[in-house]
């Protein structure tokens, strides 16, 4: 044996769940991480006692029993419920689209009322496609209308989904819109898993729990020191950007990144709300994130006399920037078969998580994934 079994590069939510489940088989590890701290992009900052999600707001959410369990083993979650609010030039409506949302667009008050609207509005899109020749939506902004209408697609999707992409919605693929979550209920909870909250605390509380008694060292790039840790190690599970990994020899995969501004306010509460989107094309940023609401309810928001948000801009991602959601179109994914067939073939390494997948993972799909993977 060398001197680990394991030799794990991230410490994000993948690497330290993996590092968790080989130390309870008995196996030594280390774990690297190329940035300062822990946690990756569901690192929390605490600011005036309010924990900020440094990377984007993170909300835990899922229907699998076992990996609700087991996150909760390591730290209890709290009950937040996501419900955001779009505003769209001053008017606000409820997400994802739900009896409310209709009432506050159209004044439907039954669920036949808004259905009725909906199809009016959906048969009106597609009869104009079909005067025009086309058969099946070509592009997003099609699909969208079709699906849903023109009215929330003007309001609600099109200047939101064209700041995320950086492109007209007319140059983005149908495909990426290809279901509408659509409920003719009032119930504004966003997801439909069983189980949704926060680690009480923050997610630094579940970072250090799956990493409690293992050797980390940040601030160390592994592939600057490939060969050194390969030799110290049976194996390497490597959680970085595969295309990083080989040198970029096919080229670079592309994504799409977020910056933020982080403000802090002498208020207790700012917006009322955790998540507000901006789907007005004129407003630069996506959304504002008013951190204490995903852990603080009811009085308690005004036990903290500050507040902390974060402005989201999405951008195209360049080098030297967080790559945050690939851009799977047929090029890229293309790309990336490349490199997964080199990696394949890879001795005494392991390759898993967002960035070496390169696909977009929701938190409990990662738990999901390095709970099944063989240690």
């Amino acid at each position: 044996m060398k001197e680990y079994h394991y030799i794990i590069v991230g410490a994000g939510l993948y690497g330290a769940t993996f590092a968790h489940r080989a130390k309870q088989a008995g196996k030594i590890s280390l774990v690297l991480d190329r940035r300062p701290h822990i946690g990756g992009n569901i690192y929390c900052e605490n600011i005036e006692g309010i924990n900020v999600h440094k990377y984007g707001a993170h909300i835990f959410h899922t229907s699998n029993k076992k990996v609700w369990d087991f996150v909760n083993s390591i730290v209890e979650f709290n009950r937040y419920t996501n419900s955001p609010v779009a505003n769209y030039k001053g008017e606000y409506f409820n997400l994802p689209f739900n009896m409310n949302t209709f009432y506050q667009m159209w004044g439907t008050k039954t669920p036949a009322e808004a259905k009725a609207k909906i199809d009016e509005q959906k048969a009106d899109a597609i009869a104009k496609m079909m005067a025009e020749g086309i058969e099946e939506p070509r592009n997003l902004e099609e699909q969208a209308i079709a699906l849903i209408g023109n009215d929330i697609y003007e309001k609600l999707i099109k200047g939101y989904t064209e700041k995320q992409w950086g492109r007209p919605c007319s140059q983005i693929p149908a495909f990426i819109i290809k279901r509408l979550p659509v409920r003719f209920i009032y119930d504004n909870n966003y997801f439909n898993d069983k189980y949704q909250g926060i680690p009480i605390g923050g997610y630094n509380k579940l970072i250090e729990g799956l990493l409690e008694g293992i050797e980390v060292k940040c601030n160390v790039d592994f592939l600057k020191e490939k060969e050194k840790y390969e030799q110290m190690a049976d194996k390497i599970l490597y959680t970085g950007a595969i295309d990083e990994f080989y040198d970029f020899r096919f080229g670079k995969l592309a994504y799409r990144t977020i910056s933020f501004e982080h403000e802090l306010y002498e208020a207790s509460n700012w917006q009322g709300n955790a998540v507000v989107n901006y789907t007005d094309a004129d407003i630069p940023y996506t959304r504002i994130i008013e951190h204490k609401h995903f852990e603080m309810f009811g009085d308690e928001i005004e036990r903290i006399s500050k507040t902390v948000i974060s402005k989201e801009y999405s951008t195209e991602w360049k080098d030297g920037m967080e790559p945050y959601y690939p851009i799977n179109d047929e090029e890229n994914n293309s790309l990336y078969m490349k490199y997964k067939a080199l990696a394949d073939k890879e001795e005494g390494y392991l390759f898993g998580g967002r960035l070496a997948d390169y696909k977009y993972y929701d938190m409990h799909n990662i738990v999901e994934k390095a709970l099944n993977v063989e240690i």
